[in-house]
């Protein structure tokens, strides 16, 4: 249950939340946890295993989620992952979850590669050494050419892939994954 007291501090590692509570549902009860203590770690138990249910968990911050019919090991693997900081997804929802993400992450690859095809083979070049974190002199020793060089092929990458800065250029060279 919540602390009375809008202050009051939890004393506590890992919570376990079931998604059907009275009195506050516990997807919205995972939501108050996070606000009022963002460092607790949460664990949903529950019966109700439906993607919905496990994506908005996971969406609210749950580190983990298992159906009432696990057994006591799962629930305990659960747990100790969730104060290790790590996630845990019960076997029985797993699948689900990752025939939600798969198409998405596949399609979010396919267009970030499909902008990069945009580059010249130089501008590739820049952008990869861009997305390794390195400034434009550190690039510009690396392929032997001036800073101003550089920069004007960094604004240039920048123009052709839409991106307001290194970042967003670096993780589109993040979401293309692996060239072969």
């Amino acid at each position: 249950m919540l602390p009375v007291h809008p202050g009051a501090p939890l004393a506590v590692d890992v919570a376990l939340v079931d998604i059907n509570m009275p009195f506050l549902n516990g997807l919205a009860a995972l939501e108050e946890l996070r606000r009022r203590a963002p460092a607790l770690r949460t664990v949903v138990l529950t019966a109700f295993g439906d993607e919905p249910n496990v994506l908005r968990a996971v969406q609210s911050g749950a580190a983990g989620f298992v159906l009432k019919n696990c057994t006591p090991d799962e629930l305990i693997r659960a747990v100790r992952a969730a104060h290790g900081g790590e996630a845990y997804l019960s076997p029985a929802v797993t699948r689900p979850v990752l025939d939600l993400i798969a198409p998405v992450a596949a399609g979010r690859r396919r267009e970030a590669a499909e902008r990069l095809t945009a580059l010249t083979e130089r501008e590739s070049q820049v952008l990869r050494l861009v997305a390794e974190g390195m400034s434009n002199a550190e690039i510009g020793r690396r392929l032997h050419m001036s800073e101003k060089t550089i920069k004007t092929y960094v604004s240039r990458v920048l123009a052709k892939l839409g991106c307001t800065n290194r970042v967003q250029a670096a993780l589109l060279v993040r979401d293309a994954g692996p060239v072969g």
